[in-house]
């Protein structure tokens, strides 16, 4: 066992000291560093001073709502985030996975699973990490592109994706996608101007598709789209297929 306080420093940002208290002894009895507070303002000026691995988030906050905060946290951070509410609709996930949430648990909620939901996401935030560690970005790329090194600044295809460090460029820009954006464009990449259902990429993109839901796919694909968007404002190149799913362009 991991001795206390040796882990990851996880915030906690909620007004119920009973869930607070809650949520802190499985982790910290997993070795991890936990610190809490109540209100939105609270949490962004603790992030501002300090580094943390990870945000549990409650989404009814006295001040402002969870998902005001994910959102000027995601000006500036990739930082995961994981929604606690104790509001389960649908819409309340899907925006919360849309404005850049990793995960969403609704309360009352096992304590065990949340310690594990959490220990999930930083394993994946740290394999990336050890990826993007071992060597320079080399892009390795759909079949119908050209491989490219960007240290030479040899001409690059629209589309470059880095499957040893989760990296896609798009027109050499290096997009910030959140797990499941990387999935979905990954997929779509891999035949461009094939039509996938909702439920194709589902399956695809998710290790449980049984749990998620297929507006979340459509969260996740807005979302994506935007990022895309920024890049070059004047290329759609995340086609809908109303009734049937989504294309990615055959031509770039």
């Amino acid at each position: 066992m991991k001795l206390p306080g040796s882990g990851p420093r996880i915030l906690i940002v909620d007004d119920e000291p009973s869930i607070v208290d809650t949520i802190q002894f499985p982790l910290e009895t997993d070795g991890c560093t936990t610190e809490s507070c109540g209100t939105g303002e609270e949490a962004l000026s603790l992030l501002a001073r300090e580094r943390f691995d990870l945000v549990v988030l409650d989404v009814g906050l006295p001040d402002m709502t969870g998902f005001e905060v994910c959102r000027r946290i995601r000006t500036t951070s990739n930082l995961p985030i994981l929604f606690l509410t104790a509001r389960s609709d649908e819409i309340d996930r899907v925006v919360g996975l849309e404005i850049g949430g990793d995960d969403y648990v609704s309360k009352p909620f096992r304590p065990r699973e949340l310690s594990a939901r959490i220990r999930a996401i930083l394993r994946r935030v740290s394999e990336q990490r050890l990826l993007s560690a071992e060597r320079p970005i080399r892009s390795e790329l759909s079949e119908n592109s050209e491989a490219i090194d960007t240290e030479t600044g040899a001409s690059q295809p629209a589309l470059a994706i880095d499957q040893q460090r989760k990296v896609i460029l798009y027109f050499g820009e290096r997009l910030a996608l959140s797990r499941y954006e990387f999935r979905l464009l990954e997929i779509l990449a891999s035949s461009p101007g094939r039509v996938y259902s909702r439920a194709q990429l589902m399956e695809a993109a998710w290790e449980e598709p049984e749990a998620s839901m297929e507006r979340t796919v459509d969260a996740h694909i807005k979302s994506l789209r935007s990022k895309l968007r920024q890049v070059r404002p004047e290329i759609d190149a995340i086609r809908t297929h109303r009734g049937f799913g989504y294309s990615l362009l055959e031509e770039l």
